[in-house]
């Protein structure tokens, strides 16, 4: 709720819960995509009850804060608001080391909007794929270029990757 919402009678939230599957990608998908923009975000907090990032995609700012995940993976709480560009990047040097830099291409399927991000920097190598769901059980399509189910892999969250970058794992 917006720090004015009681005060005014207004409900305003930037607060949801965020339901979604990852996915390895293993084959080619920039055929298919829509758009794409970069992103760099970093970590002001990667505990594993509750993250807080700040992220720069294009020319926006934004500071984002996730909940826990759910024993399956695919749903937590998350609170994201609009800051200036001049904020983000005064608080992207406040996060830990090892900032997660990537590309992100859209690729709509059917009513299915999956979001694949091709990681650059130290996490090179490394495609993940999200789509957002409004059910936990919907059925999505699962297109030739999508590869394993991550979902539930804490390994491959950004708060991880940021402490743990790709580029080091041995057992890839």
């Amino acid at each position: 709720m917006g720090i004015f919402g009681n005060i005014f009678g207004k409900e305003e939230t930037n607060a949801a819960l965020e339901i979604e599957r990852k996915f390895l990608v293993t084959g080619d998908f920039k055929a298919y995509s829509t758009g794409k923009f970069d992103i760099i975000q970093g970590y002001l907090s990667t505990d594993s009850a509750r993250t807080v990032r700040v992220r720069m995609a294009s020319d926006q700012g934004f500071i984002t804060i996730k909940g826990a995940s759910d024993e399956t993976g695919t749903t937590r709480f998350e609170w994201e608001q609009a800051i200036s560009v001049k904020d983000a990047k005064e608080l992207l040097k406040l996060c830990l080391e090892h900032p997660i830099e990537k590309t992100r291409y859209i690729v709509e399927i059917d009513e299915f909007i999956f979001e694949v991000d091709e990681f650059t920097g130290v996490n090179q190598g490394l495609i993940i794929a999200e789509v957002e769901l409004s059910d936990p059980t919907d059925e999505i399509p699962t297109p030739e270029w999508l590869g394993q189910e991550v979902t539930n892999d804490a390994r491959y969250y950004n708060s991880y990757l940021s402490q743990h970058p790709y580029s080091l794992w041995k057992d890839k």
